[in-house]
């Protein structure tokens, strides 16, 4: 592990060069694994093309098995960085840089490249989520692709929770849609209902909406509370967890008590009621849904991360 001295050299580098952007930054995982084994002092021009027109040895092929061994699948660029305008002048600056830096003390260059890669882990935390509204599929589908992208984020960052934050999100972006404004309140979804005293993440007339990824009993018992006070308990869970809420409903006999949704459907056949079941009509309807998602992230949370970028196609 890098100690801090070298880690401050390395985003010393970083920050004077700019390399925060995937072109650079598939430029210094690739060099940095093609210097290990290499002797020092490094020579430039051992790591240009024979007719010096580009840094040698970049391509997605070797920049995506690189990532993969660090547990990375998505793609950072897919010619590795091969094209980016000023990967010359980079590498140059890059290769200057180490040989300074080995001169002065002892360097480790698989620490390195794991710094570098860790900046990788980084730029995709930062980069919002994408939502393609292509005509030719279903909204669900557009969905599931959605929901996928928050899986995969969720998985290489233990401890967070996209996916239900975007759910929950979701949620309030369409009911704010279709709703008078502050008919309901917002909250941010690391706010638990315990700490707010409230009775569910939306509380409209005597009908109380639950948004969740994992139905379990605990949501149960909330839903057993809402009904004693005289009000509709809704779950909104994903597809896939719809059966799980439908069958705790059941083993607790509230089966007919309570309404339980998944998100895609939720949306979906809003997007299409409103949009008149007309393609054009949906996309636009869909894409102010979105905004409005959009807006509520600015308002109730912290990661901007968690935006999503509107693609119709």
């Amino acid at each position: 592990m890098l100690n801090c001295s070298a880690e401050n050299r390395l985003k010393q580098f970083q920050t004077k060069h700019n390399a925060v952007t995937k072109g650079p930054l598939a430029l210094l995982v690739q060099l940095t694994r093609m210097i290990r084994g290499r002797q020092f002092p490094l020579k430039p021009d051992d790591f240009l093309t024979e007719n010096k027109g580009q840094v040698a040895g970049l391509g997605g092929g070797s920049l995506g098995k690189i990532l993969k061994e660090y547990g990375i699948t998505q793609t950072l660029a897919a010619e590795g960085g091969r094209t980016s305008r000023g990967n010359m002048g980079l590498m140059m600056e890059y290769v200057h840089f180490l040989n300074a830096w080995k001169k002065d003390k002892t360097i480790d260059i698989k620490e390195i490249e794991t710094f570098w890669v860790d900046r990788v882990r980084e730029y995709f935390k930062n980069q919002p989520f994408t939502l393609s509204s292509d005509t030719a599929k279903t909204i669900k589908a557009s969905l599931d692709d959605l929901f996928e992208q928050a899986r995969k984020r969720q998985k290489q960052n233990p401890g967070t929770q996209y996916l239900g934050t975007i759910l929950q999100h979701l949620v309030a972006a369409k009911l704010s849609v279709i709703l008078p404004q502050n008919k309901f309140v917002i909250h941010g979804a690391s706010v638990a209902d315990s700490s707010t005293e409230r009775n569910g993440d939306f509380v409209i007339n005597n009908t109380i909406i639950h948004c969740t990824t994992a139905p379990g009993d605990p949501l149960i018992q909330k839903c057993k509370a809402n009904i004693s006070g005289g009000c509709l308990p809704v779950i909104i869970t994903i597809f896939d967890r719809v059966k799980n809420a439908n069958d705790l409903a059941v083993d607790a006999e509230i089966s007919n008590r309570v309404e339980v949704w998944d998100i895609q459907q939720f949306l979906s056949a809003n997007v299409n009621e409103h949009g008149l079941f007309d393609v054009q009509t949906r996309t636009a309807k869909l894409a102010d849904i979105i905004e409005r998602y959009n807006q509520i992230i600015d308002e109730k949370e912290t990661d901007p991360s968690l935006k999503i970028e509107f693609e119709a196609k």
